[in-house]
């Protein structure tokens, strides 16, 4: 049949080159529909992970997100290999062309792939885990999430802040929640006219607190003597979770407590010392 001999639209239907353009329309709009599912069903899944492991207080929460978004792009990649493979292309083919391409994407994204890198080593040595208070670089704050590309953390004055994990694992990691005690060092200077055992026993008084541990035992020790007072140190140690309140409570009751005993916290001073002329100088 030639286009000569068409008289309807079931012989326009029936020529060759139609059949073929609308059984590769069809290979097409099927492999769209493969991967856009793919995109939806892979969403859809990792917010379930997400979901149903957090709520288990057994799992760590440091590996959820890793895991949900791991999963995530393995449903993408099936999706995606599925939908070209209904455009009429060769499985074997697409695992070259991916193989290629990522290679190339992976020359590309160099510092990309470092993040992911240090990511899965943070999550093997641990260094911090999801809600641990940690220190990188110029970064404070609370471990929120540890992705394959950046951790994200919240500072303490509620600002959100995604770190490249490449940064974090060049950087020097100080993780304030490690260990569940901490010590405590309260320095104080006082003067020079008051008793240390008064200051001792007017210091120590403080500790009388039930959110100071009583292993180790709080000391008081002196630390210096300063040009304008003796510096003395009040060292306590405390939980993790309950330093910082027993920080600034200590800081609020130090004063009147001094004032109280009448203990005075000096003002830098300086003795000046008038030598008199002598009487060569006088004659002068």
């Amino acid at each position: 049949m030639n286009i000569f001999d068409i008289s309807s639209f079931q012989d326009l239907l029936a020529l060759p080159v139609i059949e073929q353009l609308i059984e590769y329309g069809g290979n097409l709009l099927s492999g769209l529909v493969i991967i856009l599912l793919g995109f939806w069903v892979s969403g859809r899944i990792s917010r379930l992970i997400r979901r149903r492991l957090s709520a288990l207080k057994s799992f760590d929460a440091t590996l959820t997100p890793v895991i949900a978004s791991i999963i995530r792009y393995i449903i993408l990649l099936i999706a995606f290999v599925a939908g070209l493979g209904s455009f009429g292309i060769e499985t074997t083919s697409i695992i070259a062309v991916i193989g290629a391409a990522g290679l190339a994407v992976g020359l590309a994204l160099q510092g990309t792939l470092s993040n992911v890198a240090a990511g899965v080593m943070l999550l093997f040595l641990r260094p911090f885990k999801v809600g641990d208070w940690m220190e990188t670089g110029t970064v404070s704050g609370t471990v929120n999430e540890i992705g394959l590309f950046s951790t994200v953390i919240n500072t303490f004055d509620n600002i959100y802040i995604s770190v490249p994990n490449s940064s974090i694992w060049g950087s020097i990691i100080i993780n304030h929640s490690k260990y569940n005690t901490r010590r405590m060092d309260l320095d104080i200077g006082i003067s020079y006219e008051t008793n240390l055992d008064y200051a001792e026993k007017t210091l120590m008084a403080l500790v009388n607190d039930e959110r100071v541990l009583t292993e180790p035992a709080p000391q008081f020790l002196v630390v210096a003597y300063a040009d304008s007072a003796i510096t003395v140190r009040l060292r306590l140690y405390a939980n993790v979770d309950t330093y910082f309140p027993l920080y600034w409570d200590m800081m609020r009751k130090i004063k009147p407590a001094l004032d109280d005993a009448g203990i005075g916290i000096p003002y830098p001073q300086r003795d000046i010392r008038i030598v008199p002329p002598t009487s060569t100088e006088t004659d002068q």
